[in-house]
């Protein structure tokens, strides 16, 4: 069968990407030939960082099936930033992908991946990242890594909580170890608020 081969973050998993698994530029749903794979061949490279759903765990070999079917949220994800937490502190959901009021797009992966970067839509091209876009995105992989070193679980909320705490911050200074407690205990107390 046709497809590529992927890794799942990290782990000991392998991860087969079949060709009717995924959507082709143009989105026309067709029966896939030689040269879509081609195609897929020219479009994804090693390396490339892509968003995908686990379809099915294979009984036997434990290969991991995934698939890239709606367009709208799966594909080949652009410039951003990607941060490695435990999945345990991914607080499951139905919804990981947050496109957030500050311009940035953050992906919770529940293998532990988060992905931030700009809003985007697969397959579409992006614009140059500005400067105070890139601000952003290092604010918030700090943020995250921050809730993250303090055991603080994360989701949509918790982080943007945790943005509007950082902006009193440079995003340098984000990274010692006294903001980063301030910043986790913070949000992670305002969000037992907001559940009261």
């Amino acid at each position: 069968s046709s497809g590529i081969n992927a890794e799942y973050g990290g782990s000991r998993l392998d991860c087969q990407l079949q060709l009717s698994s995924v959507y082709l530029p143009g989105n026309v749903l067709r029966r896939k030939n030689l040269n879509d794979e081609l195609m897929m061949r020219e479009y994804f490279s090693e390396g490339d960082l892509i968003c995908a759903e686990v379809a099915e765990v294979g009984n036997l070999d434990g290969m991991l099936k995934i698939h890239m079917r709606t367009h709208e949220k799966y594909g080949k994800l652009p410039e951003g930033l990607l941060i490695k937490v435990p999945s345990v502190l991914i607080k499951r959901s139905k919804l990981h992908f947050h496109r957030l009021p500050c311009n940035a797009t953050v992906i919770l992966g529940s293998n532990g991946f988060v992905w931030v970067g700009p809003h985007f839509i697969p397959e579409q091209p992006i614009e140059a990242i500005s400067m105070t876009l890139r601000e952003t995105i290092a604010r918030l992989g700090n943020v995250i890594r921050a809730l993250a070193a303090y055991g603080v679980q994360l989701f949509d909320t918790i982080i943007l909580t945790g943005y509007d705490i950082s902006l009193k911050y440079k995003v340098k200074e984000l990274l010692k170890p006294e903001v980063m407690e301030h910043i986790a205990q913070e949000s992670y107390e305002h969000s037992q608020h907001q559940t009261l």
